[in-house]
């Protein structure tokens, strides 16, 4: 199962600048997401993160990380239709490489431990064949 922009919206609240994830390759709930975010030199990021130099900042990688564990939570759940309030809980990163316009972030989802309305999530991100962040992100969710 594939997700574009506008299907995602549905599922996450967030909207430009701040809709980190561009679109969904894969989803098997309760086993693994690949979900695709474009890094283009256009973001408004770069204008004064290293502008001499431009760099993702790693906080942003670590969102898009999060996006797309909501993602990867909501379809495990099976919260189709539901209006969801997520909370991050805990958070632990390791970055290995820069990621810099014209990289395309593939992030990989997969479960560490998932209770009802509380997950464990394990991410991480390569550029190409690359790993070039981790993660270890606890959220929990609240129904509007």
């Amino acid at each position: 199962m594939q997700l574009d922009a506008l299907e995602i919206r549905k599922i996450i609240p967030h909207r430009f600048p701040f809709l980190l994830i561009d679109k969904v390759v894969e989803i098997r709930p309760n086993e693994k997401l690949i979900a695709i975010k474009n890094v283009s030199i256009n973001e408004q990021f770069f204008t004064g993160h290293f502008p001499e130099e431009k760099v993702m900042p790693g906080v942003l990688i670590v969102e898009a990380m999060a996006q797309a564990g909501c993602i990867y939570f909501y379809y495990s759940k099976n919260l189709f239709g539901k209006e969801i309030i997520y909370y991050l809980a805990k958070v632990t990163a390791k970055f290995m490489a820069p990621v810099v316009p014209g990289d395309q972030l593939r992030i990989e989802v997969t479960t560490i431990k998932m209770m009802p309305k509380v997950g464990f999530l394990k991410m991480e991100a390569f550029v190409a064949d690359q790993a070039v962040a981790e993660a270890q992100i606890g959220f929990s969710v609240k129904e509007v």
